[in-house]
């Protein structure tokens, strides 16, 4: 069984990502649950979804402490779900900060190096891929969770090959959609294997 958390900023695909890893491990003929916790996703808040991935997966919600993997669409949310991280678990985060509109409300400053600098210091195995880059080269900021999925699966934290996630793509998302999405996957998975 493996438990992934997905986190981002409303907008950022967070719950598109969580169904293509369960489209995944459909095609392989495992059983999946998912889950989103979205609050005020739609005013740009954060985003959590659970995805867990096989036969003694009951139930979808992932207990703290747990988590296999942590795929971060934005450094603070990785830091904001890290509470859900086992020990020794993986962590894969784009290093390009979003705000979230509450911090903003709030007026409080944020370093996404000082999230990146907190992650490093952890006893885990950690991915950063520059978020910023993947959507130059994709051409679509839409496109950046396809990226880290990519990246994760690349790295070995998500046990699916990148083929399998741009099968999932080409299958189950609209073709003018699906193009800038593998664009995106391709420049994942670079930034992990060079």
């Amino acid at each position: 069984m493996i438990n992934i958390i997905l986190c981002g900023v409303g907008g950022q695909g967070t719950v598109l990502a969580s169904k293509i890893l369960a489209s995944a491990a459909g095609a392989r003929g495992e059983s999946a649950h998912t889950a989103e916790t979205i609050g005020m996703a739609q005013r740009g808040g954060s985003v959590v979804s659970h995805v867990r991935i096989g036969e003694d997966a009951y139930s979808p919600l992932i207990a703290k402490g747990c988590a296999d993997t942590i795929i971060a669409f934005e450094p603070a949310e990785a830091v904001r779900a890290f509470p859900y991280l086992k020990k020794g678990g993986s962590v894969t985060v784009s290093s390009s900060p979003v705000k979230p509109v509450t911090d903003s409300l709030a007026d409080k400053p944020y370093s996404a190096d000082d999230m990146i600098e907190f992650l490093e210091k952890q006893d885990i195995r950690l991915t950063v891929v520059d978020g910023g880059e993947i959507i130059r080269e994709a051409g679509s900021a839409k496109s950046l969770n396809a990226a880290l999925i990519a990246a994760a699966c690349a790295s070995g934290a998500v046990p699916f090959s990148v083929e399998e996630i741009e099968n999932v793509v080409r299958n189950e998302l609209k073709a003018e959609y699906a193009e800038s999405n593998l664009r995106a996957i391709a420049a994942g998975a670079r930034a992990v294997l060079g």
